[in-house]
């Protein structure tokens, strides 16, 4: 009898909170993604004032997991230093990058030691030269340059660990995002096959419509590790198989360029379909050559039901090829939609974009930088390529409470879970890493609440910039 009385006032509390919840899904769903930077890199500020405080592990006085001190070198420990966000050196962060930093210990599953980022490859910018320990970098925000970064998030939703899903760099990631794998086939991501790497030889064009000789390593199993992962084989950057945008219609990219590594649709050959060096199939689904065309969409209140967000060179804070222009550049866009006077009408109801939309604020892989954080890797044949290192996620919305830090482990396969939870379909469903991640955001928001009022990111560069930009919108280095 206490049981039945128990589970009646269980379905009472959740009746009650359907009742009064202001919004039973988001009507949209925004993906800012950026490139290549860990949350020890990027944001120590989180752990000074006014931002925040940080321990390892985390605790309630110091809710951030960022290391500040003794970063681990084989040799010992190592104290950081500083480097601008706009600097003028890059880092391997292929799948040989991972294994050098991951230094793992063999077992089921695997284990990293997180000990050798040394050994990752420095490429200085013509005229340059690598500073010494360039791996053992934080970010310098003494000019206030990451600002905008840190008011996200502190005043919206920090994850503690949110890690890339796949084990190298941008190409794989970005198909990672869109579709959940970076294997060229169903069959091929059930054998743990993937594509692993950018285009060989620095090729300039990725995906459907490259040059019939280019080509992208592929990952596979090796049955007597170490490593972990084998790259035997290259193939074409042509793939098929379904992604997000084969469940949801309703779909925008933008991007800095229709045969970058950062287009993902354009490797997906249903969705491209080639023909003459050029998709034709995306039709109005993919703006190709101007990111900043989003904030001219959302003036015009032409926001769709699910959008990723990339950019150009200047605003990826990717290291060597950006100005310093990310932090503004993403705030410009949050900005645009809490601000925007747009509005939907949900069930009688007109909302604003503000109200019904989520956005998720995340970095494509570590980029070679340090980071303290152990992934953990996969069992199985997955295993040998997922997960990669810890990246920065800020999750923001009307219903999302300030400071609010979550702490249970993530990856890109989350974000398509929440995606198809929010929009009724199926959790999984696309059988790759939305059926293998565990989470979905659900606790980043609490729809029961009323909506917040939304407040201006102080940002050096606003809307107008960017969409005034006159500097001809490229894609991040081929590295």
């Amino acid at each position: 009898m206490k049981i039945v009385s128990a589970c009646l006032l269980f379905f009472v509390f959740v009746v009650a909170l359907t009742a009064h919840a202001q919004i039973s899904s988001f009507q949209h769903v925004v993906v800012i993604f950026q490139e290549n930077r860990t949350p020890d890199n990027l944001f120590q500020g989180l752990c000074s004032a006014p931002y925040g405080a940080c321990a390892v592990p985390p605790t309630t006085a110091a809710p951030y997991d960022i290391q500040t001190s003794n970063w681990k070198t084989k040799g010992g420990s190592i104290q950081p230093t500083t480097v601008p966000l706009a600097n003028t050196y890059d880092l391997s962060h292929a799948h040989s990058a991972f294994n050098a930093m991951c230094d793992v210990v063999v077992g089921n599953p695997p284990t990293c030691k997180m000990d050798g980022a040394a050994g990752i490859a420095c490429s200085p910018q013509k005229g340059t030269s690598c500073p010494p320990n360039p791996q053992f970098k934080y970010v310098d925000n003494s000019t206030g340059i990451l600002n905008p970064y840190l008011t996200l998030a502190t005043q919206y939703g920090w994850a503690n660990y949110m890690f890339q899903t796949n084990q190298g760099p941008s190409f794989p990631a970005h198909q990672f995002i869109f579709g959940g794998t970076s294997a060229p086939s169903q069959s091929d991501d059930s054998q743990g096959i993937f594509a692993g790497e950018n285009m060989n030889g620095g090729a300039k064009v990725a995906g459907c419509n490259a040059l019939s000789t280019t080509t992208v390593n592929v990952v596979s199993p090796n049955p007597t590790p170490p490593p972990y992962g084998i790259e035997n084989s290259k193939i074409y950057p042509c793939f098929e198989h379904q992604t997000m945008a084969d469940l949801i219609t309703d779909w925008m990219y933008y991007a800095a360029g229709p045969g970058s590594i950062w287009t993902a649709p354009n490797a997906i050959n249903h969705i491209c379909v080639p023909s003459g060096g050029e998709c034709t199939g995306w039709g109005t689904h993919v703006v190709a050559n101007n990111p900043s065309q989003v904030l001219t969409d959302l003036g015009n209140c032409d926001l769709h039901q699910l959008t990723w967000v990339t950019p150009t060179a200047a605003n990826s804070d990717h290291a060597s090829s950006n100005d310093g222009g990310g932090p503004s550049w993403v705030a410009s866009v949050v900005n645009a939609i809490g601000n925007s006077t747009c509005t939907d009408t949900v069930k009688g109801k007109q909302l604003t974009y503000w109200q019904d939309t989520a956005i998720i604020i995340t970095w494509d892989d570590w980029g070679g930088w340090y980071d303290h954080e152990k992934p953990t890797i996969l069992e199985g044949v997955e295993g040998d390529y997922q997960y990669g290192f810890r990246v920065p996620m800020i999750v923001v919305s009307a219903y999302t409470p300030a400071g609010y830090v979550n702490n249970h482990r993530h990856d890109f396969g989350t974000i398509l879970r929440f995606i198809e939870g929010n929009f009724g379909i199926t959790e999984g469903q696309l059988g790759f890493a939305d059926s293998r991640a565990t989470t979905n955001l659900q606790l980043f928001f609490l729809l029961n609440q009323a909506p917040r009022t939304f407040t201006t990111i102080p940002a050096p560069k606003d809307a107008n910039f960017f969409i005034h930009d006159p500097r001809p919108p490229e894609p991040p280095d081929n590295d």
